[in-house]
């Protein structure tokens, strides 16, 4: 009696080891590896030169991966019709910007200009009465004047501001910073004038304010060759449509036999 024979598993037998395809592995993967790298080489030379082509191949890289994720709930017509949509928005957009003008170049100052050349702007209904003090000495640093000082207050004798004029005349300036309804009148004129040349020595006295002069005032200044700067030529000066009202002085330096103005009885 012959007994059957059992039929067994062959055995696993392992892969020997084949240097001919590793070497192959390895030199197909470096290769891959030199291609990427020029791809991607290739690929940033082209962003710098067609930065438009960049946002294009972009936007179908997005609408693709989106139709990627979603093609298991969308149609085909469905992801079709939503690429399209993408890429014409794309190349709008791409058109748009090959059609805007380059940006115009920042002007390029003159020679020996300065940043500061352009008139500081005031807005002086806003400004505290020291505040206008302030920048009426602004302006006169900015048109030349030389050593400007604030010397408003208690005890001032009338002077606001001195500065020593760019002709190197003496300039007395007070200030008043009055509402439009509140007019100088000729007894502030009278105190100032009687204190301006006598007191501070000065060859160019002004008076500048926020507001208006009276007539009389007017009239006095005239006679003591007081320089009044009303609201209109304060804003003239300071926005540099007008000269410094120094400028405009003709008396020329003070001399002995100047008027000197004293307060009306």
């Amino acid at each position: 009696m012959t007994m059957p024979q059992r039929r067994t598993r062959p055995l696993y037998r392992r892969r020997r080891f084949d240097l001919r395809a590793t070497a192959m592995f390895f030199a197909l993967l470096a290769t891959a590896l030199v291609a990427a790298g020029f791809a991607v080489r290739a690929l940033a030379g082209a962003a710098q030169r067609r930065p438009v082509w960049v946002t294009i191949l972009l936007c179908v890289a997005v609408a693709a991966l989106l139709a990627h994720r979603r093609r298991r709930r969308l149609s085909a017509a469905r992801i079709a019709r939503r690429t399209g949509e993408a890429l014409h928005r794309a190349t709008n957009t791409a058109l748009d910007a090959l059609d805007a003008p380059p940006p115009a170049p920042a002007p390029v100052p003159a020679a020996g200009a300065r940043a500061d050349d352009a008139p500081p702007v005031y807005d002086f209904d806003a400004l505290s009465p020291e505040e206008f003090e302030e920048a009426t000495a602004a302006l006169c640093v900015r048109d030349g004047c030389a050593r400007v000082e604030v010397v408003g207050g208690a005890g001032d004798l009338g002077a606001d501001v001195l500065a020593l004029a760019p002709d190197g005349r003496r300039i007395v300036i007070q200030c008043k910073r009055y509402s439009d309804d509140n007019k100088v009148g000729s007894q502030d004129l009278q105190r100032f004038g009687g204190t301006c040349y006598t007191v501070h020595e000065a060859d160019v006295a002004l008076v500048v304010t926020t507001s208006e002069f009276t007539a009389p005032a007017e009239e006095y200044a005239a006679q003591c060759g007081i320089v009044c700067v009303p609201r209109e030529d304060l804003l003239a000066w300071s926005e540099g449509r007008a000269p410094a009202p120094w400028e405009t002085d003709t008396t020329g330096p003070r001399t002995p036999d100047r008027e000197v103005c004293v307060p009306e009885a």
